[in-house]
């Protein structure tokens, strides 16, 4: 060739020839890029090759970054460090900022959006969460938002420290475990026509099993495209009027994300696999010293390990979990084998959740992964799984296991406690009966009795619970066996209206989200009951649970708690549950019946 040119999306780009070669520096741009060469002969004449389309996953745009100070009563946010897009010399020109929906009160500087490129705001005296959004554009247009927040606490203003707090909306969150191909299809249609009935139920959050790319015989952890949807569940735009249907009834929509690996029908897999180390994407995956694919879970070959000391990984996978929120209003994150990727890049999660918090900072970013590990509290995560050391391990299957539930209330206490080591401080646990990875569902191993009991366990302890399908109703079934779409009819009588009794008092009881709790160790009593006592702030109404797992009836006798110290002699405590004023102190000691496998919630009694 005398001269090789390069048509990239229609236009002509000069190369440099180099023998039976040549080089060029080309900017491609977001989305699909058609590439083809055309060689000049000598003598005349041209020759082209086939085209081929690079696809770029990266958008294009400026990067909105607010820094936030208090100084002098005042709260500055700087938008000055705003970042313009990558590759291009495009300046940022506008800055706009305006406040969240749904602040406890409108911040008086921020009336419609105001424009410069930092603002002060007086900080309210009404306590609560305050969400502001900058929204930048550049000279082509292009536009990126990233929101903050900042705490009016007692009437004082503070910072977060956003790389560790929650939200508060999580204090009062409970999930709803939802596999979309179970509530009928099209999935997404079937989901958005479930929603009244969920919140009826008093759910406040949505966690939906994978529904990216995956083989048609997969459950869906085996991921071809974090970018697209699987389109046996309804289109993208289906999904997103799922997204803003559950907004409109105040419920946020968790994804099951799957970072650590991909499926080995993944394109790039499979390209690495065919081409070898001469494929651009063979770094892509762990590998061991022989260049074998690597595996978080052994026994499942068809999941290659990403390879997380590969900065495209890291890139590639922030800009993944980043599209669904930044396009479709994606809430929060459930994240598959978060401990895997700790294995092998202990340091990826903390600048993950950076980015993510600076689009969106309310996200609650839950780990797969056990709460007992300090580190995910310390490493971007919001939430963690009631598991034991032991990867999968749920922390209170041993109670369940027991024959006749023998020691239920020292495994208990063991599993609540952690003891010696304790929680972390922030330690928020995500905890359950059902998922997709218990097999059976409880009710079917443990029977109805046990299972009401079991769920007012999971419903009063602080943490964050989660009802997985059909729980309410008692369906029986196994995740990743149940093929067909699940009928919702309630198999026992008022299990539903119990499940949405119980989400209740915990929302609407402060004591019952709080975070605080003690065991309350009574007489002597078979290990098959248990008992503790919930409470928050000084003004907040404590609560005591009595829970009788045994067939049998049991009668609680123990010293009055401290928080119960100003009850009157003979005073009696209001069943929450049951609607019913029980004699409670007897000789200055608190004496409760409970009926055969039932839970008790008591508190004072209300005025009247």
């Amino acid at each position: 060739c005398e001269t090789v040119i390069l048509h990239v999306n229609g236009q002509e780009i000069e190369t440099q020839p180099q023998g039976d070669a040549f080089t060029a520096e080309v900017q491609l741009t977001a989305g699909s890029n058609q590439v083809n060469a055309a060689c000049t002969l000598p003598g005349g004449g041209e020759v082209r090759s086939d085209p081929v389309t690079y696809s770029v996953r990266l958008r294009q745009a400026p990067t909105a970054v607010i820094h936030i100070a208090l100084a002098d009563g005042q709260f500055l946010l700087d938008g000055s460090q705003s970042l313009p897009a990558e590759g291009t010399q495009a300046a940022i020109v506008d800055y706009m900022w305006s406040a969240r929906e749904g602040n406890p009160v409108r911040l008086q500087e921020m009336v419609g959006e105001v424009k410069g490129q930092s603002i002060s705001i007086t900080p309210p005296t009404t306590d609560g969460e305050y969400y502001v959004r900058l929204r930048v554009r550049d000279e082509a247009g292009r536009e990126d938002t990233s929101t903050t927040y900042f705490v009016v606490e007692d009437g004082q203003p503070r910072i977060p420290d956003y790389d560790s707090e929650n939200p508060t909306w999580v204090e009062t969150a409970v999930v709803y475990g939802v596999i979309p191909f179970l509530f009928g299809s099209p999935a997404f249609q079937a989901v958005t026509d479930r929603l009244d009935d969920l919140v009826g139920l008093g759910i406040n959050a949505l966690w939906l099993a994978p529904i990216n790319v995956h083989p048609a015989d997969d459950y869906g952890y085996a991921v071809e495209d974090y970018f697209e949807l699987d389109p046996a569940y309804g289109t993208k735009e289906d999904f997103r009027a799922l997204v803003q249907a559950a907004h409109e009834r105040g419920i946020r929509v968790l994804m099951d994300f799957v970072p650590n690996h991909s499926s080995d029908t993944h394109p790039y897999f499979r390209d690495a696999e065919e081409h070898g180390q001469d494929s651009p994407y063979w770094d892509f995956y762990d590998r061991d010293a022989s260049g074998n694919p690597t595996h978080g879970l052994p026994d499942w070959t068809n999941l290659p390990n990403f390879n997380y000391d590969n900065p495209e990984i890291q890139r590639m996978m922030i800009e993944a979990f980043s599209y669904w929120v930044r396009d479709f209003d994606v809430d929060d994150f459930r994240v598959d084998a978060a401990w895997a990727i700790r294995e092998r890049r202990p340091e990826f999660w903390l600048p993950w959740r950076r980015e993510l918090k600076r689009i969106k900072s309310d996200l609650l970013l839950l780990a797969e992964a056990t709460a007992r590990e300090p580190y995910y509290f310390e490493n971007g995560f919001d939430a963690a799984y009631d598991w034991t050391y032991q990867v999968g391990g749920w922390a209170w299957r041993i109670m369940w296991d027991a024959y006749k539930l023998r020691l239920l209330s020292y495994n208990l206490t063991e599993a609540l406690t952690n003891r010696p080591e304790g929680f972390h401080p922030d330690a928020l646990i995500f905890r359950f009966l059902n998922n997709n990875d218990t097999g059976r569902r409880f009710i079917t191993r443990l029977g109805e009795g046990i299972n009401r009991v079991a769920t007012a366990l999971l419903l009063t302890l602080p943490g964050i619970p989660c009802i997985y399908t059909g729980d309410e109703y008692g369906l029986e079934f196994e995740p990743y066996q149940q093929l067909e779409p699940l009928v919702f009819e309630e198999q026992f009588l008022g299990l539903r209206d119990y499940h949405k009794k119980l989400i209740n008092l915990r929302k609407s009881v402060p004591s019952l989200h709080s975070r605080l709790f003690s065991i309350i160790t009574p007489d002597p009593v078979p290990q098959t009951v248990y008992t503790y006592i919930r409470y928050g702030e000084p003004s907040d109404t404590p609560v005591i649970v009595l829970l009788n797992f045994s067939e049998e009836p049991a009668e609680f006798q123990f010293d009055v708690p401290e928080q119960f110290n100003t009850l009157p002699g003979g005073s009696s405590l209001y069943d929450l549950l049951a609607e019913e004023n029980l004699p409670a102190l007897s000789g200055g000691r608190m004496q409760i019946s409970v009926p055969a496998q039932t839970a008790r919630v008591l508190a004072a009694q209300p005025e009247a």
